[in-house]
């Protein structure tokens, strides 16, 4: 969960910098076409690699294709005009929705203790994120940014759903391929040629980080309930603020310090609580 978390955040981070340059449904397709190139690459080098491609539920994988585009569209949308922090501070909501989904649709009810973990967490991130906060972007780009929240949460718990089903390489093709033909004709009429090598590579990684968060999502869901792996998710924030330093050289203050402390000892507690 903690690597599918560090791969978003690369991912988001990535997207927010080609977001001034090319459109987002063509970033967003030629990230399916470098999962789908991957994958089929690593199947003709060793076939069978990842498990079959076909389901036995390929309503729920349509859905969870459907899901995952929109939350994909959402952020880029979103952190287009909003800084980082900001889009985050929105999307720590997500382990709330999560656990709600679970109680509601996979009857996972959590604990209480759960819930206050959540909300532990959930506080650091206002104590860290808060001072920081311009408030500067349109309403527009904060319901984008919700958006891509709810349907992320709606991803987890599908994820969830198919713990059961063995195999990794149906998650990709599944993800892709119905995302890229639905994003086809718009990235056509508003293509971008990319600029050069560098753009081009910057493209594509958005592919391999996409894929192997999809994977490490998978089998996070399929080792560990909601309830456990929610809590994790407001352990973006210290990606978040690795990143403010590493590319746009902003560095946190002492609220930020404070309440990345108060993050991480949120999720050390709602692991203890979870084993318990």
């Amino acid at each position: 969960m903690l690597g599918a978390l560090g791969l978003f955040a690369l991912l988001d981070a990535n997207s927010k910098l080609l977001s001034g340059s090319y459109q987002v449904p063509q970033v967003v397709l030629i990230r399916h076409i470098a999962m789908l190139a991957l994958l089929f690459s690593a199947r003709a080098l060793r076939p069978g690699l990842g498990g079959p491609l076909g389901t036995a539920h390929p309503a729920l994988h349509l859905l969870r294709a459907a899901a995952m585009l929109g939350s994909a569209l959402g952020f880029f949308l979103a952190l287009r005009e909003i800084p980082m922090a900001e889009g985050y501070l929105v999307y720590f909501t997500a382990p709330f929705i999560t656990m709600g989904l679970a109680a509601l649709l996979l009857r996972e009810g959590p604990p209480r203790a759960a819930w206050l973990w959540c909300a532990v967490g959930f506080l650091g991130v206002l104590v860290a994120m808060a001072p920081g906060l311009q408030a500067g972007g349109s309403l527009a780009a904060y319901g984008f940014a919700f958006m891509g929240t709810c349907c992320y949460a709606v991803v987890l718990t599908i994820n969830r759903w198919l713990r059961n089903e063995p195999g990794t390489a149906r998650l990709i093709l599944w993800s892709a391929l119905p995302g890229g033909l639905v994003l086809l004709p718009f990235a056509w009429t508003g293509w971008i040629p990319p600029a050069g090598a560098i753009d081009w590579l910057a493209l594509a990684a958005n592919g391999i980080l996409a894929g192997g968060a999809t994977i490490c999502l998978a089998g996070a869901f399929r080792h560990a309930s909601v309830a456990k792996l929610a809590p994790l998710e407001f352990s973006a924030l210290i990606w978040a603020m690795v990143l403010d330093v590493g590319i746009w050289g902003h560095w946190p203050n002492v609220a930020t310090l404070a309440g990345a402390a108060i993050v991480v000892g949120a999720c050390i507690m709602s692991q203890r609580v979870a084993r318990d």
